[in-house]
């Protein structure tokens, strides 16, 4: 299997202070307004939510094509939400809103891949047992 990185650098107090994440192809500020408020940048929430939108769009991929159907498009948004609890800042909810369009898949079976890739995708085990929640909302478009 692949091991893959990414890097952050923060300068300063939480507040004043400023970063940068880099990964492959993107290399992107991040600051406390960006994260907390509504401001330019990125943050690490949005990539955890980039993540897990693309890492469920090509695990039901997979399983529809186990199931020897061409799925024509798998669009997913995640949306994370950060929180608190005893110990601090947490996520405590994604939530995938997926749409699906793919000849001749039964809603019976889009219904069972779609709740198995959000069982079993890498990034929803990542955060099985943990604080957060996650929440699926899959469409099967005509």
């Amino acid at each position: 299997m692949s091991i893959r990185s990414a890097k952050a650098e923060w300068n300063g107090t939480l507040k004043e202070g400023k970063g940068v994440m880099s990964f492959s192809n993107y290399h992107g500020p991040y600051t406390f307004a960006s994260r907390f408020e509504e401001a330019d940048g990125t943050n690490p929430e949005e990539l955890v939510g980039a993540a897990h939108a693309g890492c469920y769009s090509m695990f039901l991929s997979a399983l529809l094509s186990n199931n020897q159907l061409n799925p024509e498009s798998v669009k997913t948004n995640a949306s994370v939400t950060l929180g608190k609890d005893d110990t601090g800042p947490c996520i405590t909810n994604i939530k995938l809103v997926c749409e699906v369009t793919c000849d001749g898949l039964s809603q019976e079976l889009f219904d069972e891949l779609s709740q198995a890739a959000k069982e079993k995708c890498p990034i929803s085990r990542l955060y099985a047992g943990s604080t957060a929640t996650i929440d699926l909302e899959a469409k099967l478009l005509g």
